[in-house]
């Protein structure tokens, strides 16, 4: 039997194994698969073709695959079944025969494609484990210089990959430098062209706020204080909500530290945003009131339905509360997940009045009604 023999490459292919991990056996079906394509490319050939290689010694065999029928009208498809049956007796019509062939030059055709095709699923293999290693450091903080700040994209060297910072993960008030080392935190990590993994990171993001407290916060880490929400308004001000089951942990405090020095690492790497930490609660009019500090609060109703509250401050406290352009009272409602609507007590006690003065209208509306009514029917 003519094959092509090739036992190096069975060899190479062991050693590949066992290095990177690629399964010989998927390696042999990938280049069997595109000697098929490289035989037709180079041949013209019309017929169906089968390549099979040998797992031991590489052998490459090339068989046309033709259907039997009585008498071949197609000798590129077909057989007749008296030529089928020099082959395999038992042979029937309808059935498919294997004809070995054996293409001149294709051994080297061979070569050339099972380099190639050693060549892609290599870079396939590591592209995927790249992707396998970086997708367990989604929701992580990463670290690098920058490698390229243009066009509203910024792009972190991270190593074997880059980081891609898109202009909305990025802190409007930040300026991005090449060379400068930054840390960030891993969105996603996501497969771009030809399967090259692509780890997408943020600096805007407010689990970023949440990493970099753990990280700075011991009992965070350790979790005896829990981060129940955060809310952001990048590179300004952040509110952070955070929780201890243990009553002898204050988790306002263990997060600021002693003098803010807890804290203000985490302001630092940040460029001077804002960062206000209250002290989560299950009653959520305690809650809502902590997180609109530094306003002070006088009532807070809610609506557990709807997930409103209506909140009264003193008058002077009320562009407090609601914070330049909204700041305070959008961030307090991101942070509670609740609508909330501000009033001071001037205008909360106006709006009772509008309200009882439009009651009784509508009573003395309704009074008059009925006395017509009465007369009417005295008529």
């Amino acid at each position: 039997m003519k094959a092509i023999d090739n036992k190096e490459l069975i060899l190479a292919l062991e050693d590949l194994e066992k290095e990177k991990g690629i399964k010989k056996e998927y390696l042999l079906e990938s280049i069997e698969s595109a000697l098929v394509t490289a035989y037709k490319r180079n041949f013209d050939a019309l017929e169906n073709v089968k390549v099979v290689m040998d797992k031991q010694t590489g052998a490459t065999y090339v068989y046309s695959i033709k259907e039997v029928v009585e008498r071949a009208n197609d000798p590129v498809q077909e057989i007749s079944l008296d030529e089928a049956k020099k082959i395999n007796k038992s042979i029937q019509i309808g059935d498919n025969v294997e004809i070995e062939i054996v293409p001149k030059n294709f051994g080297r055709i061979a070569a050339q494609t099972a380099k190639q095709v050693i060549v892609q699923k290599i870079r396939e293999a590591e592209r995927e484990i790249l992707y396998n290693d970086y997708s367990d450091k989604k929701g992580e903080i990463v670290s690098g210089p920058i490698q390229k700040a243009e066009r509203g994209i910024v792009v972190m060297d991270l190593g074997k990959l880059e980081g891609v910072m898109p202009l909305k993960e990025q802190i409007p008030t930040e300026n991005y430098n090449v060379n400068d080392k930054i840390k960030a935190y891993v969105v996603d990590v996501e497969k771009g062209e030809k399967g090259a993994p692509q780890v997408i990171v943020s600096r805007s993001h407010p689990d970023f706020v949440r990493k970099l407290l753990e990280f700075e916060i011991p009992e965070i880490y350790e979790g005896l204080i829990e981060i129940k929400s955060v809310s952001r308004d990048p590179g300004k001000r952040s509110k952070v909500a955070v929780y201890s089951q243990d009553p002898n942990i204050d988790p306002v405090g263990s997060c600021v530290g002693q003098r803010g020095i807890r804290i203000q690492n985490v302001i630092n790497e940040l460029h001077g945003e804002k960062i206000d930490v209250i002290e989560w609660n299950p009653d959520i009019s305690i809650y809502i009131a902590a997180a609109l500090l530094p306003a002070k609060i006088m009532a807070v109703d809610s609506k557990e339905d709807e997930k409103f509250a209506q909140v009264i401050v003193p008058d002077d406290q009320l562009s407090l509360a609601i914070g330049k352009a909204g700041q305070n009272a959008r961030l307090a409602a991101r942070l509670t997940n609740w609508k909330i609507d501000i009033k001071s007590e001037s205008q909360f006690r106006q709006m009772l009045q509008e309200q009882a003065n439009s009651e009784n209208q509508e009573e003395s509306s309704k009074k008059e009604d009925f006395s017509e009514e009465i007369e009417n029917n005295e008529e």
